[in-house]
């Protein structure tokens, strides 16, 4: 009996032992992470962000998302990345569906871009382990068919985010087309409220020279 009870105990205390070794190896290994970023180390905020990216293109779309939407978040490729800046670029298409017995458009590709611009704003500024972005540029494109039935990809919607603006915002309340705004959505309307072709460069997330010289472009999609 008294056997026994000592096995038990030893098994129990070396079951500690192994919990807190790995505790201990995956708090250092957060630490290194930590400090490289830091430091500014642009291959690991660049593997951060891509590993981050990659594990959305295989979850499943968090309940009440639509599909339209949670595409677009898969979708998303990496442009540009630097120290604390990212950008981004998606894809947003009108939504149909069955209204009166008839396909017809329910929200436009606007609409869609507004909403996949607030899910991956919040992502990227909160979602990215140990990865603190300043600013997030964000930009949805989609498809212009030509008179000559060329199909053609153009953006409609670029957002320049920024983190302290971010912290303004009531993520679980505000509906995402008001957060788009809110951020600093920027698109134009023809005369019937149809989204236009824009620049994204025209209002581009680096600042300026500085940018270039300590960051540098990194493509990790």
């Amino acid at each position: 009996m008294a056997w026994g009870l000592a096995w038990g105990m030893l098994i129990i205390a070396l079951l500690f032992v192994f919990i807190g070794y790995i505790l201990f190896k995956e708090t250092r290994t957060h630490r290194f992470w930590q400090k490289r970023v830091e430091e500014g180390d642009l291959e690991m905020i660049s593997q951060l962000v891509r590993v981050e990216v990659e594990r959305w293109r295989t979850e499943r779309p968090p309940k009440g998302m639509s599909a339209s939407v949670w595409g677009g978040i898969q979708g998303v490729e990496v442009v540009d990345l630097g120290r604390d800046y990212l950008r981004v670029s998606s894809t947003a298409e009108p939504r149909f569906a069955l209204v009166g017995g008839a396909r017809r458009q329910v929200t436009s590709a606007l609409d869609e871009g507004k909403r996949i611009t607030a899910k991956l704003a919040e992502r990227f500024f909160y979602d990215v382990p140990h990865v603190r972005l300043e600013r997030v540029q964000i930009d949805c494109y989609t498809t212009f068919h030509a008179p000559g039935g060329e199909v053609d990809q153009r953006c409609i919607l670029s957002t320049l985010a920024r983190r302290i603006d971010a912290a303004e915002i009531d993520w679980e309340n505000d509906p995402p087309e008001a957060i788009a705004e809110q951020l600093g959505a920027r698109y134009q309307l023809d005369s019937q409220g149809v989204a236009l072709p824009i620049e994204p460069d025209e209002e581009a997330v680096r600042a300026g020279p500085d940018d270039v010289a300590a960051d540098g472009p990194a493509n990790v999609s």
